[in-house]
């Protein structure tokens, strides 16, 4: 038998390591090629509306610096439900994205039977923003502030009804949880859509509501409507004579969020890619200037980051949808 001359073990273990790393090499070269086509961000709710707006505005961004275009495709329908679905069975490649937001943290309890698990089927990609609710009353309700609204309240239980724009939407939810803090017992009266609750608001026909403020906040400049405060932690530098309900009601916050998902397995050099242009257009001046239009705060942060906040709103809207007894249409 011929002699075989076995390589050295230090040369040995250099080719074996280069080979080792030859299957990431092609990875991370189309991790830094991608975007090579269109990308769709899906969005499961009409055309128009503040989520509409968000996907929009970052999927310009992302157009202009990555140079292939982002396509935003809106799914409606279940609450955005249909949406998310669509991208949980999308191929997990960077192609397919969803607009997420704090309506997945409700649904999560809101519907028993899904066929996912938003949570585990999504990957977080990128917070976008936040931004809070309006309290508000039509100008010819008996109370102008907080305290006297709850103490009208008590005055009258069951006599007092608030207008949302349908059973688990952001509107609902901040009422619920407003409801629940401050002890009161005000009837909900679900609408089909933030729209019509609304118009009712302003028409006089129901009482309270919590619109979001890209909705009624000229409303409430032009004194159509009364703030009695907003829902963020801390006022809001878009209404700052509106106190925020939580000056009343301690540690009271609710705020609507969204932010970029992607279907679980995208690869992660991909979602970093996709994390660090949206925080490169948080900290943008024009883009910044557009969300405080909207009044709303970027949230720049890792992944990471935006897992940790969507974890923990479906924990806390998941206790306010069973103490409440909520459920969907």
């Amino acid at each position: 038998m011929a002699n075989l001359k076995l390589p050295h073990r230090r040369q040995f273990m250099h080719l074996a390591a280069g080979a080792a790393a030859l299957p990431v090499l092609p990875r991370i070269a189309w991790a830094q090629a991608y975007p090579t086509r269109p990308v769709r961000i899906v969005v499961g709710f009409p055309p128009g509306g503040g989520g509409d707006i968000t996907a929009r505005l970052i999927g310009q961004w992302l157009s202009e610096r990555l140079g292939q275009p982002f396509i935003i495709e809106n799914r409606p329908g279940a609450g955005s439900n249909i949406a998310t679905e669509a991208v949980v069975n999308a191929r997990p490649d960077g192609y397919t994205l969803l607009l997420a937001g704090a309506f997945n943290a409700v649904n999560a309890t809101l519907y028993e039977k899904l066929n996912f698990n938003f949570i585990r089927d999504i990957a977080p990609v990128a917070n976008i923003y936040s931004l809070p609710n309006i309290m508000a009353v039509h100008p010819l309700f008996p109370t102008k502030t907080i305290p006297e609204f709850i103490a009208y309240s008590k005055s009258n239980p069951g006599k007092v009804n608030m207008a949302s724009g349908g059973s688990g939407a952001a509107m609902h939810m901040s009422g619920e949880l407003f409801k629940i803090m401050a002890g009161i017992d005000i009837v909900h009266v679900p609408y089909r859509g933030a729209g019509p609750a609304l118009t009712d608001l302003l028409a006089g026909q129901v009482h309270v509501s919590f619109p979001t403020m890209p909705a009624s906040i000229e409303h409430v400049r032009t004194g159509k409507l009364r703030a009695l405060g907003v829902t963020s932690a801390t006022r809001a530098d878009a209404l700052p004579h509106v106190p925020a309900v939580s000056e009343f009601v301690p540690t009271y916050e609710s705020s609507t969020w969204f932010g970029i998902g992607a279907p679980k397995n995208t690869p992660a050099e991909v979602i970093d890619k996709l994390n660090n242009e949206i925080n490169a257009a948080l900290a943008d001046p024009k883009i910044k200037a557009r969300l405080a239009d909207l009044g709303g705060t970027p949230l720049a942060g890792s992944p990471s980051d935006f897992g940790k906040l969507i974890a923990e709103e479906t924990e806390k809207w998941g206790k306010v949808i069973r103490t409440a007894n909520i459920k969907p249409e």
